[in-house]
């Protein structure tokens, strides 16, 4: 038996724990890319990277206090322009209409009440990370899933009849210490539970007994894993829920591993277990901002998110090897490149990847407004090699970035800048 526990609208109960009196009404958490990371001033953003879920994002966080009106809203031409999206809504606030990604000035018009909070990720990284300490202490094998979810193994320890009971005093304990709400999926497999939870929220448990019928009308777009991609091939073959799948099984085997993988999940016969410590696959930042039509600008950022980018892989240890830069443009316009090279990862050698992947690009005329870049295919996690030929140019380009991040380290991530940075 497993479980699959999730916060319910992590960062707004968050906030609750801090402020008692949004108890009850409806709150949601927003927010606007840091966009401080450009500035040309030493701006003394600091790294959260505390917890080690696959899923859990490093953060970036200036430690200033910033007002409603600071943080969401710009005066432009005279008039005041709300800006920002939500990122969680409390229930209270779900009941409006308020949803995950909506521009906050539309969620005001259906909840004029509603209290927007500007995110803290620090108290949210914080509060995971004591989480995580204590299912550590209660639990025999855990494993950290994203920043509010995670999977628990009751195989061998706790008796089926026993798991339902089991859950309801996990909830209400970490209630009773944290003040956090949690909802609690159970079933035989750690996919099953994960769609178990989304009946049991919100503060609920949900059991799915073996050889239950639970899955038959559960849309795929539900099921964890199953993209845009994969729902549309699907239903190509007229395939909308789980139940369909499983009819399906010779399809899926003509899939071979991806398609068996796929099957197995979802029939909860895939027999993975919990992994203790989730690796993590890759590393990446991205932010928003109005349309930028200097070329110029543009390259500048791309540097300056580099050096957010390179600061991680040092700290993390790893050695990705392939670099990925995607662009969004005004009128939906999106163009991205990759490049996979089989090096010792260092500063120099990313940053000139990122701009001659970048000056190989189209339509710079139009106003840039999204930049997204990451790395991936971490050496240690596949078995094809480094570059011999380049190795001794290479191990002289990580010592060197070894040495800045050092300073990084003691002074400010911004210490240090490349001259296309000014």
């Amino acid at each position: 038996m497993f479980f699959h526990l999730d916060i319910d609208s992590f960062f707004a109960s968050a906030e609750r724990t801090l402020n008692p009196q949004y108890r009850g009404v409806p709150i949601a958490v927003g927010g606007r890319s840091n966009l401080e990371i450009f500035n040309k001033k030493r701006t003394h953003i600091k790294l959260m990277n505390d917890n080690s879920g696959a899923f859990v994002s490093p953060v970036f966080y200036s430690q200033k206090k910033k007002s409603f009106e600071s943080f969401f809203v710009d005066h432009i031409n005279g008039q005041r322009k709300i800006r920002g999206i939500i990122t969680t809504a409390s229930y209270e606030a779900r009941a409006f209409g308020v949803q995950t990604a909506m521009p906050i000035a539309q969620a005001l018009q259906l909840c004029p009440q509603l209290i927007v909070i500007p995110s803290n990720y620090p108290l949210y990284h914080q509060i995971s990370r004591k989480l995580t300490q204590y299912m550590e202490k209660n639990i025999l094998k855990i494993e950290q899933f994203s920043i509010d979810e995670f999977f628990g193994d009751l195989s061998g320890w706790v008796k089926e009849e026993n798991a339902y009971g089991f859950a309801l005093h996990l909830r209400d304990d970490i209630y009773k210490n944290f003040k956090i709400p949690v909802s609690i999926g159970i079933a035989p497999s750690k996919w099953i539970a994960k769609i178990a939870t989304e009946k049991a929220k919100p503060f609920g448990i949900f059991q799915v007994q073996k050889n239950s019928d639970f899955i038959q009308d559960i849309p795929i777009e539900a099921f964890p894993g199953i993209g845009k991609a994969f729902q549309k091939r699907l239903k190509t073959h007229n395939i909308h829920t789980l139940g369909e799948i499983q009819a399906n099984k010779t399809l899926f085997e003509s899939w071979k591993k991806p398609g068996i993988q796929l099957y197995n999940r979802v029939m909860g016969i895939d027999n993975e277990f919990i992994n203790l410590k989730s690796p993590r696959k890759s590393i990446g930042i991205s932010r928003t901002f109005d349309p930028i039509r200097d070329p110029n600008e543009v390259r500048r950022r791309v540097v300056i998110m580099a050096r957010h980018i390179v600061y991680m892989v040092i700290k993390l240890k790893v050695n990705p090897t392939t670099y990925y830069l995607k662009l969004n443009y005004e009128y939906g316009i999106k163009e991205k490149s990759s490049r996979t090279l089989h090096h010792l990862f260092s500063e120099e050698l990313f940053k000139s990847q990122l701009l001659a992947m970048y000056d190989h690009m189209p339509h710079k005329t139009h106003g840039a407004i999204k930049l997204t870049i990451n790395v991936s295919n971490f050496n240690e996690l596949q078995t094809k090699t480094l570059s011999l030929f380049d190795f001794e140019e290479d191990v002289k380009k990580a010592l060197l970035s070894e040495k800045i991040q050092n300073l990084r380290d003691r002074f400010g991530l911004d210490i240090i800048k490349s001259g296309v940075e000014l």
